[in-house]
């Protein structure tokens, strides 16, 4: 099983990733939950979202505590969450940044294997929004290929309708320009 943990602002579309990736996997016929958790929070305040992925039943229906993947919407997060806390060994942190792999591990200690790309800049050309959720799941494919991006497109066309077509063209420039380590 591959569990993920989402971490992002209120508004900032975590719990959507979330959703998006779990719908994909099981279009994939793999198993698969999406489940958010915040509390009355307002819209900036940080959240947290969860997908597991398997191959087999998933039973557990508790909170993530050790991902194998953690996708960081928003890069301020990492001012005020150990975005690493429980990050199984060997697992990735893929990050919303304009800076290099050194410079992340200097500024936040981050030890886990990094994906970087900058997925704010690519939403507001691409979309002409700030909103980084499908941009990030161009980096998660990049960096883990645990689903695909045929498996996306249906999915990001049900949830978008007819601006569909501007998320898949963010969610596959961030596949190009994600830089994976190793």
């Amino acid at each position: 099983m591959v569990e993920i943990r989402f971490h992002g602002r209120g508004g900032q579309g975590a719990v959507t990733s979330a959703e998006l990736t779990a719908l994909a996997a099981i279009g994939e016929g793999k198993f698969a939950q999406a489940f958010p958790s915040f509390g009355p929070e307002r819209r900036g305040a940080p959240v947290m979202a969860f997908v597991r992925v398997s191959d087999t039943p998933i039973r557990t229906r508790e909170k993530v505590y050790e991902p194998n993947i953690v996708i960081v919407l928003d890069p301020t997060i990492l001012k005020i969450v150990n975005v690493e806390a429980g990050l199984k060994e060997g697992g990735i942190v893929i990050l919303n940044t304009t800076k290099t792999a050194e410079e992340v591990r200097k500024e936040t200690g981050i030890k886990a294997r990094l994906a970087l790309v900058d997925a704010s800049k690519i939403a507001v050309e691409t979309m002409r929004v700030p909103i980084t959720n499908t941009t990030m799941l161009g980096a998660l494919l990049k960096a883990t290929g645990l689903i695909s991006m045929d498996g996306l497109r249906g999915p990001i066309e049900h949830r978008f309708g007819p601006i569909a077509e501007k998320n898949i063209k963010a969610c596959t420039r961030a596949f190009e320009e994600t830089v994976v380590e190793g």
